[in-house]
């Protein structure tokens, strides 16, 4: 009996994935630089032009928030657009301050990174802004001309309060900062694992793949050893490609297993025999991280078929459970066949693989009763 998988919609695309929310750079190398741009801060498909217009957005949309906090605090019943409406007005400043600071981090993410330019930063702030800003209250409220005497004249009303307000600010916004570049940091370092274990994992299925070709070659059988140097060159196309990408359709992957088994098929012949059970059409459209079947079929060949000289049993099951895509892959343990332990790489770095994927995303491996299970929960929305 044959393998049992559904194909892949006609007309299907296959499209790069990553988490969801972030942009990355693929095949970064070497160390993470401290002054990548903060690529993994921006949604995705934003550019820098209207990222910083969205920050400009928040910013003034913050203090016009504040100013109607403060306005509605401090004024009577029938005062209070007036007074939320000056508020406004006189919060220009730190609107500016505030829009400034961002838009610098924006271009310079590392720019709060050490303490002497935080220091640095802060001196320069707390001694030009806040004169600056009574100079600007003086000319909004009496249009006053500026001069040396009104400079000081504003250095000398500068209120605690101001102080207060510009200090909160720039803290606030230092915080943000390294918070986001902590976050990019995080995110880099992720992607370099990830990619490390991809190329962990591409030599080690070349090497089973011309495994299977070499068993075909010794048989002597010089039309199939052909037929599977073909199969394996598709295997390795889709290998490379997906290799690049931080996630596949489920659709892909089941293509892909259904070309590795039929390369395996030449090898074992009508031994081979493995259900694959997936009966949600729409299921195909999961993202998922790339190569994630076959280190599980691989695993359950080694268990199952290179044991016994009889026929495999190896089930998968794909299914989906409230907002989890559940894939479980099982075969049969024969406590009398000897053991073959292989290396145990397929499983480490499939669970691995998994938790920079999805946090949430678990690989349970188990013997239950005469089968052993490997079960994937992936969340999916």
């Amino acid at each position: 009996m044959g393998t049992a998988i559904l194909p892949l919609p006609r007309g299907a695309r296959i499209r790069s994935g990553t988490k969801p929310g972030f942009r990355v750079t693929e095949r970064r190398s070497g160390p993470v630089s401290p002054g990548m741009p903060l690529l993994y801060s921006l949604p995705m498909n934003t550019s820098p032009a209207l990222a910083a217009i969205k920050m400009l957005v928040l910013n003034v949309l913050a203090w016009i928030v504040i100013s109607a906090v403060g306005a509605y605090g401090a004024a009577t019943a029938n005062g209070f657009l007036r007074l939320w409406q000056q508020w406004c007005i006189d919060y220009v400043p730190m609107m500016m301050l505030s829009s400034v600071l961002c838009l610098a981090l924006l271009r310079w993410p590392t720019l709060f990174a050490s303490r002497r330019n935080v220091i640095g930063l802060f001196i320069v702030v707390i001694v030009l802004f806040p004169p600056l800003q009574w100079l600007y209250l003086d000319w909004v409220r009496n249009s006053d001309a500026i001069s040396l005497q009104s400079v000081y004249q504003a250095r000398l009303r500068m209120r605690r309060f101001s102080w207060f307000v510009t200090g909160a600010t720039f803290a606030i916004i230092v915080a943000i900062g390294n918070w986001r570049l902590a976050r990019a940091r995080e995110l880099a370092l992720e992607q370099q694992r990830m990619l490390a274990l991809r190329a962990q994992l591409e030599p080690h299925f070349i090497f089973n793949a011309l495994n299977a070709i070499s068993a075909l070659v010794r048989e002597g059988d010089k039309a199939v050893s052909l037929q599977g140097i073909s199969r394996l060159s598709d295997l390795l196309r889709y290998a490379l490609s997906a290799s690049l990408r931080d996630a596949v359709r489920l659709g892909e992957e089941l293509q892909f297993v259904h070309d590795y088994t039929g390369l395996q098929r030449l090898r074992y012949g009508e031994r081979l025999h493995i259900a694959i059970d997936c009966g949600d059409p729409q299921l195909h459209d999961v993202l998922c991280p790339p190569l994630l079947l076959q280190p599980l079929i691989e695993n359950a060949l080694r268990h199952d078929l290179d044991c016994h000289q009889g026929r495999s049993d190896i089930r998968v099951q794909i299914a989906r459970q409230a907002e989890v895509l559940l894939l479980t892959v099982s075969n049969p343990v024969n406590s009398q066949a000897p053991a073959n332990p292989g290396t145990g790489l397929g499983l480490k770095n499939t669970r691995e693989r998994l938790a920079l994927f999805n946090p949430a995303a678990t690989l349970l491996a188990e013997r239950r009763g005469d089968r052993f299970y490997a079960e994937v929960q992936l969340p999916c929305d």
